[in-house]
């Protein structure tokens, strides 16, 4: 899930490739993307933030929105609820 080395020498800075602390925004499922996306963002903070958030919302909410990561990655509801799941996951 990683998208860049997180230090100046590239070591990775999370050896299970989740970096939490990037940032991550919730959008509406097919909202259209596009040069506005920034405004049409429900929600944003760091992926750890936005996973919590998405994974205690009904399950019907849940299901119409996705979060967007840093570099461009979306992640549907059943990864959130993968991600939140995950022993190393700090929310």
């Amino acid at each position: 899930m990683t998208d860049h080395p997180s230090t100046f020498r590239g070591e990775g800075g999370n050896p299970e490739g989740i970096e939490w602390d990037d940032h991550a925004t919730v959008h509406e499922k097919g909202d259209g993307r596009g040069v506005l996306d920034g405004f049409k963002a429900l929600h944003s903070g760091t992926l750890a933030e936005m996973v919590a958030l998405v994974s205690r919302l009904p399950e019907e909410e849940r299901a119409g929105l996705v979060i967007q990561k840093a570099g461009d990655h979306l992640l549907g509801p059943a990864e959130i609820m993968a991600l939140a799941s995950r022993k190393d996951f700090p929310g």
